[in-house]
């Protein structure tokens, strides 16, 4: 590793006006913000301590520059990076640099020497980016285009794309050349940091202004952006907005640009009935977050419309397009009318409905409060009727259940020890229904649990080096891809790493944590209600309202709590956490409220539920302390550690192409051995059926005898046969394997992976319970399989294996062989 100060100050990449010689490149302006000069070592923006005069939704976007702060390359003759003069390239080579966190923009630097040969790339990750056909440059690399001495990569023309990693790679070598100025050109929408959120978990904090940060990134210029890489669905997503602007509205408090994104797509749900929904899910928060009230009547009708057409849908099979990337969702596009989906959609439309006609009443118009209110009621009642329903909904039919607030607390118990309790399967593929799950934790008051999960699935984007959010994460990538590793690509297609639908998680912090909730639209009234749970000792922010910020800061273990409340608000609810309720006295602003020994307690205060609660507080500023004579801290939960059903595996690269002494002494599949389409199989009686989606067949005629080639049952060599994934297709890189296994006894499968043509084949395996599509399994890379590969495992029951390629043309696997479990 060659490289420059490993940590660099943000001021000091940051550069506002680029050079002379390539000013007339400017896309956008320089920057108009200026630093405050305070540092966030917890957030990744280089631009957190810049503050525009007064952003709004008409301005345009801007620009500023960031340089690398690391190197890497093996070819350390070939380039020289303490030469004077700039970068000196001495040979042929690669040069690898990160920019310390992804950024939307494009690479440029000055060269008034080179006549080399080179190309440059890009990538979220560590390795150079491919995505899917479609995109203008599938592949993101590419010769630069000159400009004068300036020379750009250019991918698209909006020139942006999403960058932490970049390559110079150098094809010819003529003679020795420099190059200057190497940068990244980032692209900003103007919004400041009004929300804050801080807290004694660090990982918390960082995951509060990561999600920020990439709300930020994906800000266009009159949209928000659903994903930064160009991979040909980079347009505004509705229902993708919904957790996106409600992140956006708590930490910038742009109002007016969520208000224009609403207008912008209020007739479209992108061929996705939630997504209808969720649209109005969000007109919801932006009226109880600004108090538009004329925005609500005036878009009324449309989001009556979207309500209407859902009753419709009620207790029908209707075409859901899509509902979440989660195998128990339907995998996104590959089964997405499954039950668990129909489900989650019937209890999202109670939501909607419910919270809906809130709103009316909220806003004087009691027909539409009683309309919507009756359709929840109904409807809640029909599936109520069906005895089994608390037994049938899955984790995430579970979330929207529990989150239209119409359940009962047995009904919650139920859904919770059946769906929330396992710290993996409480897990969903996607960041975006997370959230929803996240929301249901927290609604039945499991707020140590849902802390603890957090940290486990925002938390662990970061620890894997996301300075992002993904468009969809498992923990045990971790493990498995190693820090900023290639992620896996499969039914979501190539995988965003920088995805604003995953920041929910910023709304649910401030609301949940911090405890800053509007009651009343435009936080005319409002509660404050910290949950710290018992890992948290103290939490601060604010929330930008209209009116002000409203600011909290709340400390167990000094006593003292400070709150902000703006003028035109009330803090009509307040509990403080508490640590224990052996209290001597309470004293706001200095003055008594409450005192154990005078048995004295002021009007509108009192102590329930280890909070000291507080009514009808009035705009002000305010100090509370609290004197305890012994304080109590309870145990924060530590949950249980990684426990899957299937967890060991071998991978076997000697054996190869003679399989006949090792494998398949109780059956074997051979895929395409014969010619492409027929396979040469014989299935063990415990296995009722072997059922294959996705996959595309490849057979070759190979000339030679080769060793890596399987043989047929009799030992005969056999020509090339494989099945593999449709890469570059969207949405296909993936292939199930679905194995209906009529006993439950332990039985052992290996998988052959063959990368016949060389073509670096990197591939990733994850195990699903074929009955409830929970995940069995962390996940497993298969790589270096040019010579052959056997990876093998033991299972009981019927099971499905999806297999999704990493890096290299696609997935290749030419046979399964079914044995007896080994140890």
């Amino acid at each position: 590793m060659i490289s420059f100060k490993s940590l660099i100050s943000s001021l000091v990449l940051l550069t506002i006006s680029g050079v002379n010689a390539n000013a007339q490149l400017k896309v956008y302006p320089p920057i108009s913000a200026i630093s405050n000069g305070k540092t966030n070592g917890y957030s990744p923006d280089p631009m957190i301590s810049y503050l525009w005069p007064s952003p709004k939704a008409s301005d345009g976007l801007e620009q500023y520059e960031l340089q690398p702060i690391g190197f890497y390359t093996a070819e350390h003759n070939s380039f020289d990076l303490k030469n004077k003069k700039g970068i000196e390239i001495k040979g042929k080579g690669t040069l690898r640099f990160d920019f310390g966190r992804v950024s939307a923009g494009w690479l440029e630097f000055e060269s008034e020497d080179l006549q080399d040969s080179i190309t440059m790339s890009i990538s979220e990750y560590n390795e150079p980016a491919v995505v899917n056909k479609g995109a203008l440059n599938p592949v993101k690399t590419k010769t630069p285009l000159k400009h004068g001495y300036t020379y750009r990569l250019e991918l698209n023309p909006e020139l942006y794309e999403g960058v932490r990693f970049g390559w110079l790679d150098v094809k010819t070598h003529q003679h020795d050349w420099h190059m200057k100025n190497l940068r990244l050109v980032c692209q900003v929408k103007p919004v400041n940091y009004q929300g804050s959120f801080s807290c004694s978990d660090s990982t918390l904090t960082k995951i509060w202004y990561t999600g920020a940060y990439t709300v930020k990134l994906n800000l266009q210029q009159d949209y928000f952006g659903a994903i930064l890489m160009e991979r040909s669905d980079r347009h505004s997503w509705t229902g993708d907005a919904y957790p996106s602007q409600a992140a956006s509205m708590v930490a910038f408090g742009n109002y007016d640009f969520v208000k224009n994104n609403l207008i912008n797509t209020s007739g479209l749900n992108n061929g996705i009935a939630s997504y209808s929904l969720y649209w109005v899910l969000s007109l919801i928060d932006y009226v109880n977050y600004t108090g538009d009230a004329d925005f609500a009547r005036k878009y009324a009708g449309n989001a009556c419309s979207k309500l209407d057409t859902a009753f419709s849908h009620f207790g029908k099979t209707p075409s859901l397009g899509f509902y979440g990337w989660d195998e128990r969702l339907g995998a996104g596009f590959e089964n997405p009318n499954i039950a668990e989906s129909q489900y989650a959609y019937s209890m999202l439309s109670i939501r909607a409905w419910s919270e809906f006609a809130h709103l009316m009443e909220q806003i004087g118009n009691p027909v539409l409060a009683a309309k919507y209110q009756n359709y929840a009621g109904i409807k809640l009642s029909e599936i109520r009727e069906k005895n089994t329903w608390t037994a049938s909904f899955g984790l995430h039919a579970a979330a929207d259940a529990i989150n239209t607030g119409l359940t009962t607390k047995a009904e919650k118990n139920l859904f919770y020890h059946k769906n929330f309790e396992d710290r993996i399967n409480r897990l969903s593929y996607s960041p975006f229904n997370q959230f929803f799950v996240l929301n249901a934790m927290s609604t039945t008051g499991h707020y140590d649990d849902a802390l603890n999960m957090v940290r486990d699935y925002w938390g662990g984007q970061i620890a894997q080096g996301g300075t992002t959010f993904y468009e969809d994460y498992r923990p045990s990538w971790n493990a498995a891809i190693g820090i900023n590793g290639a992620p896996p690509n499969n039914q979501c297609g190539y995988t965003s790493l920088t995805h604003p639908w995953s920041t929910g998680v910023v709304k649910w912090l401030s609301e949940e944590v911090l405890g800053i909730k509007p009651l009343q639209p435009g936080f005319k009234t409002f509660q404050i209600k910290p949950h710290l749970g018992a890992s948290l000792k103290w939490a601060s922010g604010s929330v930008y309202t209209k009116n002000g910020l409203i600011a909290v800061a709340t400390n167990i273990g000094s006593g003292i709590t400070r709150i902000t409340i703006p003028r035109g608000t009330t803090a009509q609810q307040i509990a403080i956490p508490l640590a224990g309720t052996d209290i001597w006295s309470i004293l706001m602003n200095g003055k008594p409220v409450y005192s154990k020994n005078k048995a004295f307690s002021a009007a509108g205060v009192q102590l329930a539920n280890n909070c000291l609660n507080i009514h009808q507080l009035e705009a002000g500023n305010y100090t509370i302390r609290v004197n305890y004579t012994k304080k109590t801290f309870p145990k924060a939960k530590i949950d249980a550690p990684w426990n899957y059903p299937i967890s060991k595996f071998t991978q076997d690269s000697v054996t190869a192409g003679k399989w006949l002494k090792t494998y398949g002494k109780d059956g074997y599949i051979l895929f395409n051995a014969k010619k492409s389409g027929e396979n040469l199989q014989q299935l063990p009686n415990y296995i009722k059926t072997v059922s294959l989606k996705n996959q595309a067949n490849r057979y070759l005629t190979v000339v030679m005898d080769d060793a890596k080639l399987l043989t047929d049952p009799s030992g005969k060599p056999q020509n090339f046969g494989a099945v593999i994934t449709k890469d570059p297709d969207p949405t296909q890189q993936t292939i199930t394997i679905d194995l209906d296994v009529n006993d439950e006894q332990s039985h052992q499968i290996s998988l052959y992976f063959l990368d016949w043509e060389k073509h670096n084949r990197r591939s990733a395996i994850e195990i699903f319970d074929l009955k409830t599509l929970k995940i069995f399994s962390p996940l497993q890379l298969v790589q270096n399989y040019t010579n052959g590969k056997y990876f093998s495992f033991n299972y009981s029951g019927s099971i499905r294996i999806r297999i999704d390629q990493v890096r290299g043309e696609n997935v290749a696997i030419s046979g399964l062989f079914f044995d007896q479990s080994k140890n």
